[in-house]
């Protein structure tokens, strides 16, 4: 056993440090590229504080904020999703399974079709994505069932409801005004992102991935069967909740800050288990760094594609469709 966990633990090590490494040096490209040029030296005197000319402006308000938010986001999905994966022990989960994406997004809808502000629709999505979340363990809990298959028909039913719903605004909103809002804000962007909104959501999403990542041995233990969890002593369910809990709480917020991104948490788990194994102490750090490099370059590529701005959802659901057929191979013989 010591042989393979040496592999592993170099492996981890070399992963780990290529793609900080790589995250590194896309942070610092993204920062460079747009419709205003600056060198990756410049931009490192920038962030020296060096330079007081439009390049810090630039950096520093626009270009940065919108940075931190990619990075956050893609650690936080990456990690949500491995923790899905782990608690319904299945490598085809991802953080909507429960019906969050869909609750965030009926959430976001309504508060547009409301009329009221930016910040309110954020709040809205957040609402959504927790009350999803709720309908769908009230319904596992209503089916008199334990276990994982209750939470997931559970969670299929609520995804149904609040999918529904969501058309049945955007069937309702005005074409001219409410639905193209409705329907840029559900494709995803970071174009709109401040440092207001990092200062409130920054603390929360890293706060929240941290502790998951720090629960990495609890989800080896859910990766388990439940009769062998039970054996060990361990409170199966009132972990499997704490952690769909903590998963959907930050997935929730990754909707209200940027709306669907969709398929970095269902992907990136993958990759980093491909490259270190399946032990979450290992994985989950590796799918942080991989979640938030995916994200920081299908933005880099949502905004230097084409003139106009593509919707960072379409370049995740791009990228993440070509990345899933890549590693198809892979999956079944996890799944078979």
């Amino acid at each position: 056993m010591k042989a393979p966990t040496k592999r592993h633990n170099a492996a981890f090590g070399k992963a780990s440090l290529c793609a900080a490494a790589l995250l590194v040096l896309s942070s610092v490209f993204a920062l460079s590229v747009g419709r205003y040029t600056i060198s990756p030296l410049h931009v490192l005197h920038v962030l020296a504080g060096a330079d007081h000319s439009v390049a810090s402006v630039i950096v520093w308000r626009e270009r940065l904020p919108r940075l931190l938010a990619a990075i956050l986001i893609g650690a936080a999905l990456s990690v949500s999703g491995a923790a899905y994966q782990a608690v319904f022990r299945n490598p085809l989960v991802s953080p909507g399974l429960l019906g969050v994406l869909s609750g965030s997004a009926f959430g976001a809808a309504l508060a547009i079709y409301c009329g009221v502000s930016v910040l309110l629709v954020q709040f809205g999505a957040f609402a959504g994505g927790v009350m999803a979340v709720c309908v769908g363990l009230g319904i596992a809990r209503m089916s008199g069932q334990k276990g994982a298959l209750a939470l997931l028909l559970g969670g299929l039913i609520s995804n149904a409801i609040f999918t529904a719903l969501l058309s049945l605004l955007k069937y309702t909103a005005d074409p001219l005004d409410q639905l193209p809002a409705i329907v840029y804000w559900l494709l995803g962007s970071l174009a709109q992102i401040h440092w207001s909104q990092i200062d409130t959501m920054a603390p929360l999403l890293g706060a929240g991935t941290i502790v998951l990542i720090l629960c990495a041995r609890m989800l080896n233990v859910l990766s388990l069967s439940d009769d062998e969890a039970l054996s060990l002593g361990v409170p199966v369910t009132a972990l499997r909740l704490a952690t769909i809990g903590l998963a959907t709480f930050l997935s929730a917020l990754t909707v209200s800050l940027a709306g669907i991104i969709g398929w970095v948490g269902l992907l990136m788990p993958h990759i980093a288990r491909l490259m270190v194994g399946g032990e979450h102490s290992r994985m989950l750090p590796l799918c942080a760094l991989v979640g938030a490099l995916a994200v920081v370059l299908s933005d880099l590529g949502a905004r230097s594609f084409s003139a106009g701005e593509i919707p960072l959802g379409m370049m995740t659901e791009l990228f993440g469709a070509v990345g899933f057929i890549l590693i198809l191979r892979r999956l079944k013989s996890e799944v078979m």
